[in-house]
């Protein structure tokens, strides 16, 4: 077999690239095709030992046009070979939903990459690729990935520290495949449960979910380019949990300082955690599209919250500027101008380098503008250590899936159960001596459990993956001498049995066929099953399955217990842990609950009365219901500190973090308190002194909130009363200024002076 040279294998894919009608990409000299067969560090940018701006700075001006736009493409793995990405300096390659390699393993991931990633190495230049997948709750494209709860179920265990070890246990997993980029976290604040993308919100107040943005630190690990360090992304910019009616991609109809208020905190914190990239939403603000924003991305996110990485578009999202099918030069020129650096252009790819290319060579979009865009980009590249290490690092790829990693995944399944009812203490069961009947179609189904993006896009049925069912989990947990009867319709119980679990609820969904805009109720075959157990007068014990809260009013005096397991994933050992004792309920409604349907949307402070609040969660008699066993970090995480001496100093008992977001005369403030002394809190409260006198608490969320002259201070609620050592809580306000608006230098906790972040 003949090898070619680069130069002559180049130039053949551009020969047959004219002659299919496709704009040549540019040439390749004698001195570019044989630059990297004579790799040096005599260039500045091939030097690690420079600063990443000086190495940034020599790479910009030895870039063509055509460099500069390759490195703002991103295309599907499933329309590019690896050819194209040397011939079009592609700068990037994503995973779509399900999108895979054959067969889908750890190793086939890595692979694939490998391929992809010497395809980049080999242009002139040396520019490596970034490789992006949807990697949301675990590496949950890839069979045998450990699959985390979605961040729902995250959102009710109250616990950022896990969250963040979570992430960095994902980003084990990723990194082992030679993926380097993941689309997540998704930071949005569900505001209507109808909303298909529900389940990826942590929940519907911004404290809430900006405390969770701690998965960026997990994902990203203490600085980008460290072991197993992965590109997080924050998405969808700016207020995709608010549409109107919660229709996917729909319209945010909101006042700007509503629109900050609500959606945009936890953003700020992402970029207070440098998140390293931001993806735009397909929805719109008050009628115009987010993608072409420059408002919002240009002066907002890149001027006014200081976001230094680069914005990245969602999947064929500029299609959407002009309302009309297929993109255009206009929508290319728009939605660059307005701020996106990286377009996601998985089968168009092609055109749109062609369109932007005309665009700056016409001057409507600026030299400057490209150069902005590869500066952020190609900082990130350089930081994630791409330019040193561009190949997979498979000393990772035996941690997809691996025994300490699910035993992570279980105890999040297990914190984030939320304990709706127990009337008469029927939980926890017995595990020994027991005659327990088990039922519904969610039962035995890893699918199910799992949700959405699982291996799929719309996730699916059955042993898609491996891991153990909430069935599995059951008959794991109990004793030899108790029977566990199985029939996923109910079939066959009679009144023998002491009890019986009912695992119901929703079957997979992702966006858009997720949204609910009629009833939100159980389906027919749950109610059939329901009925046939009641029927045999055995208590009946209701695990829900489901990416939001249902409408079950009607059906709930019926249930004796009501546990809500969201999607759980592939561990549903967590779950019978709930059911058994082995681990007591501790999670916490990130939503409110709805009365029935026709009451959403429905939030914390509107004035509707929901059947179960936010922050409700009840506990097992004699378990404290904020002191679980202590989490267990993933194997590469430092041992945890010792603990606190008995009597800390001034300061080591509590920690503050005070973020803020201002706009004209108005502002809001979101804190993070943690309880860092050796002792759980049974209630406590929040002091500080606003440094004006003309800064003012208008509205709080998650704490009673009064101000006194300059004096604030915000008091527990009944649901977060409890505040265990090492554990954290988040609560926020509006509020308002006249002139200045100075941050409070000190705060306490209970009349303890705090640290400050």
């Amino acid at each position: 077999m003949r090898t070619r040279s680069p130069a002559a294998l180049l130039t053949a894919v551009a020969l047959t690239l004219v002659g299919l009608g496709v704009p040549a990409p540019p040439p390749v000299t004698a001195t570019a095709a044989t630059a990297d067969a004579a790799v040096t560090a005599a260039l500045p940018y091939q030097d690690p030992a420079l600063p990443v701006a000086t190495r940034v700075d020599d790479l910009l001006a030895r870039m063509s046009l055509d460099e500069k736009i390759g490195q703002m493409t991103q295309a599907e793995r499933g329309s590019v070979t690896p050819a194209d990405i040397t011939s079009y300096r592609l700068g990037s390659v994503l995973s779509g939903g399900g999108s895979a390699p054959t067969p889908n393993t750890a190793t086939s991931w890595a692979d694939m990459y490998d391929r992809f990633a010497n395809a980049a190495l080999g242009t002139p230049l040396g520019i490596p690729m970034i490789y992006g997948s949807d990697a949301v709750h675990g590496h949950n494209n890839v069979v045998g990935a450990t699959i985390f709860p979605h961040n729902i179920g995250l959102g009710a265990t109250r616990d950022p520290e896990l969250v963040r070890q979570i992430g960095r246990a994902t980003a084990e997993e990723v990194a082992g495949t030679g993926v380097n980029w993941t689309f997540a976290p998704c930071l949005c604040v569900v505001r209507n449960d109808r909303w298909g993308r529900s389940y990826e919100s942590f929940g519907e107040q911004p404290a809430l979910v900006g405390t969770m943005t701690s998965v960026i630190d997990g994902l990203q690990g203490p600085a980008l380019g460290g072991p197993a360090s992965v590109l997080a992304t924050a998405k969808h910019y700016l207020g995709d949990g608010g549409t109107t009616n919660g229709t996917d991609q729909g319209n945010t109809q909101l006042s700007e300082a509503e629109l900050r208020a609500v959606h945009l905190p936890p953003f700020a914190e992402a970029v207070r955690r440098n998140v390293g990239s931001v993806m735009i939403s397909y929805s719109s603000w008050n009628g115009q599209k987010l993608h072409g924003h420059g408002y919002l991305i240009n002066d907002l996110l890149k001027g006014e919250l200081g976001f230094d990485g680069f914005v990245v578009s969602d999947w064929n999202g500029i299609d959407q500027l002009d309302g009309a099918t297929g993109f255009t030069a206009a929508e290319v020129r728009q939605a660059v101008n307005a701020g996106i650096d990286m377009v996601m252009a998985p089968t168009g790819w092609q055109q749109f380098i062609g369109y932007l290319r005309a665009e700056v060579q016409a001057g409507r979009v600026s030299q400057a503008r490209i150069d902005d865009a590869n500066r952020r980009i190609l900082t990130k590249k350089f930081a994630l250590g791409l330019f040193e290490r561009s190949l997979a690092d498979r000393s990772y790829t035996s941690t997809v899936g691996s025994a300490a990693h699910r035993a992570l995944a279980r105890q999040a399944v297990a914190k984030s159960q939320v304990l709706l009812k127990n009337e008469g203490g029927i939980l926890p069961l017995a595990t020994a001596n027991n005659r327990i009947f088990v039922a519904g179609k969610s039962a035995d189904n890893i699918g199910y459990a799992s949700g959405g993006w699982t291996i799929s896009w719309q996730g699916g049925s059955g042993a898609i993956t491996p891991g153990t069912t909430i069935l599995q989990g059951i008959r794991n947990t109990v004793a030899s001498s108790s029977t566990v009867t199985y029939n996923a319709t109910g079939t066959g119980i009679d009144s023998s049995y002491r009890a019986a679990i009912a695992v119901v609820g929703e079957t997979p969904y992702a966006e858009g066929r997720g949204d609910r805009t009629g009833g939100m109720g159980l389906d027919s075959t749950d109610l059939a099953t329901l009925d046939r157990l009641r029927a045999a007068g055995v208590p009946v014990i209701v695990v829900l399955v489901s990416g939001r809260p249902l409408d079950i009013a009607a059906q709930l005096p019926n249930w004796r217990a009501l546990l809500a397991a969201w999607l759980p994933g592939t561990e549903g050992g967590g779950v019978a842990d709930v059911l058994f004792g082995v681990r007591p309920p501790t999670g916490k409604l990130p939503v409110s609950w709805m009365s029935s349907a026709g009451q959403q949307p429905i939030n914390e402070g509107d004035g509707k009365t929901p059947l179960f609040p936010y922050g409700h969660g009840l506990g097992y008699p004699g378990q404290p219901p904020t002191t679980p066993p202590p989490t267990t970090p993933p194997p590469t995480t430092p041992p945890p500190t010792t603990a606190p001496p008995s009597t800390p100093p001034a300061g080591a008992g509590c920690q503050v973090t005070y973020a803020v977001n201002e706009w004209n005369g108005g502002f809001s403030g979101n804190l993070t308190i943690r309880n860092t002394g050796g002792a759980a809190l049974s209630g406590w409260t929040l002091g500080f002194t606003f440094p004006s006198t003309g800064q003012r608490v208008v509205q709080g969320w998650s704490a009673r909130w009064s101000q006194s002259g300059t004096a604030v201070t915000a008091s527990n609620e009944t649901w977060n009363a409890n505040l265990a050592a090492g554990a954290s809580v988040g609560i926020g306000f509006n509020g308002s200024h006249t002139g200045s608006n100075p941050r409070p230098t000190g705060f306490t906790l209970n009349g303890q002076s705090c640290a400050t972040d």
